[in-house]
């Protein structure tokens, strides 16, 4: 199996419980706490492609309106705010090779592992 990344954020209920299922899968993955690394422009680009959507998708709404960020006018301007807000993030995200799942909820993710 390709290598699996967790994008994961300790303090979500749905990122641990996508955690939980890696760990009983018995696949080896690494973790990686987008709050405290997060992913830089490029790493974001090849999420997104990986998922096969666009970045609006990957902004959780009530978090970018609770930091009064503007909205953003296109998709470069959108990941440049992903990069500089982590936590408007969606979690978890789970890659593995050429395939990405968002975890909502997170069972999504066993269709790729």
């Amino acid at each position: 199996m390709s290598s699996v990344v967790i994008y994961h954020n300790p303090k979500c209920s749905k990122s641990r419980r996508a955690l939980a299922i890696l760990q009983d899968s018995g696949v080896s993955f690494e973790i990686i706490e987008y709050l405290k690394t997060p992913p830089d422009a490029a790493t974001l680009r090849a999420i997104l492609a990986k998922l096969n959507l666009p970045p609006k998708e990957l902004v959780r709404s009530k978090e970018h309106q609770t930091l009064g960020l503007p909205l953003a006018v296109d998709e470069d301007e959108l990941i440049d705010q992903l990069v500089a807000h982590p936590e408007i993030l969606q979690r978890p995200i789970v890659v593995v090779g050429n395939k990405a799942k968002i975890g909502r909820p997170p069972e999504q993710i066993l269709a790729i592992l």
